[in-house]
This record gives C-alpha cells, sequence and structure tokens, in this order.
C-alpha cells in the first residue's frame, strides 16, 4: 500500500483502540464514564483515513473520514453518526499534538488531545460554544488506549 505523503503523519493514529468517554454533562453525572472501540484504518489503498468509532448509543456509533489538500497545512475531516449528525471539521496534527475544530454560529467545537510518545495512549477534551466562540465550556474527556501494536512498517 502507498499511503498518500500528505497523510503520512497520521499514521501513528492507525490501530484499534479502546475509547472511554468520561466527566460529560450530557452523562447521567460526571463520575459516569462510556467505553467503546474505534478502529482508525487506510481506506482506498492509503488516499484517506477512516475512524470508525463503536455500535452503541452512548457514545453513537460515528465515522469520520479525514483528507488533506497537499497544499493546504491542515486536514479535512467529514464527521457522520447514527443519529444523523454530520459535520465538517477543520483539523492539525503535528508532534503528537491533535487538534479538530469547526466554528458555527449556533455550535462551535474544538478537540485538543495529545498522543503519548510509545503511541499507547492519546488523552483528549473537547469544548463547545453557543455563542459563535465568544465563550467556551468543557463538553467532555475522551482518552484512547491503542488494543493492538503500532504497525512499523505500513
Amino acid at each position: 500500500m502507498s499511503i498518500n505523503p500528505a497523510l503520512a503523519d497520521l499514521q501513528p493514529l492507525v490501530g484499534r483502540w479502546r475509547m472511554e468517554l468520561y466527566n460529560a454533562a450530557f452523562l447521567p453525572d460526571r463520575a459516569t464514564r462510556v467505553a467503546g472501540s474505534v478502529k482508525i484504518d487506510w481506506i482506498d489503498d492509503g488516499r484517506a483515513l477512516r475512524m470508525r468509532q463503536g455500535d452503541s448509543a452512548h457514545p453513537p456509533a460515528a465515522v469520520w473520514i479525514i483528507g488533506r489538500d497537499e497544499s493546504e497545512p491542515g486536514y479535512a475531516v467529514l464527521y457522520a453518526d447514527d443519529r444523523g449528525v454530520s459535520r465538517i471539521y477543520r483539523m492539525s496534527f503535528k508532534d503528537s499534538d491533535w487538534q479538530m475544530w469547526r466554528d458555527t454560529a449556533e455550535f462551535s467545537q474544538r478537540f485538543h488531545a495529545q498522543l503519548d510518545p510509545d503511541t499507547r495512549t492519546v488523552r483528549g477534551r473537547w469544548q463547545k460554544s453557543t455563542d459563535q466562540g465568544a465563550t467556551w465550556e468543557h463538553d467532555f474527556n475522551i482518552d484512547y488506549t491503542r488494543e493492538d501494536a503500532p504497525d512499523p512498517n505500513p
């Protein structure tokens, strides 16, 4: 497989992950933890990256398709879930710092996470804004723990 060079920096994310969502206002209480599974893999022989998330109501089953215009510094992310929600995010991934964001008039979001040096854990958090980004509030924390060995030869 020949991975699109514009996406090669994302190789450390490829694999099977256990996801844990917590500290969320939309769960019964902030101590509640919800686990799920995530698979991140190359599609169409490395032309794009797909992130498939779980199959339960919390968090909802979702798919993320990540691509990049080679002449632009960032990535584009298409998101859709089983609630019928669809969104477009911008994304960056550099030196294990992973960020996604969307700015809309009614509901803006931003995600910030760090990939541990051993590429076995990602720790992140989501924030939200309902006033065009004037103020931000915590939405939830999310951690990913790798369930397989990182592929040293993609």
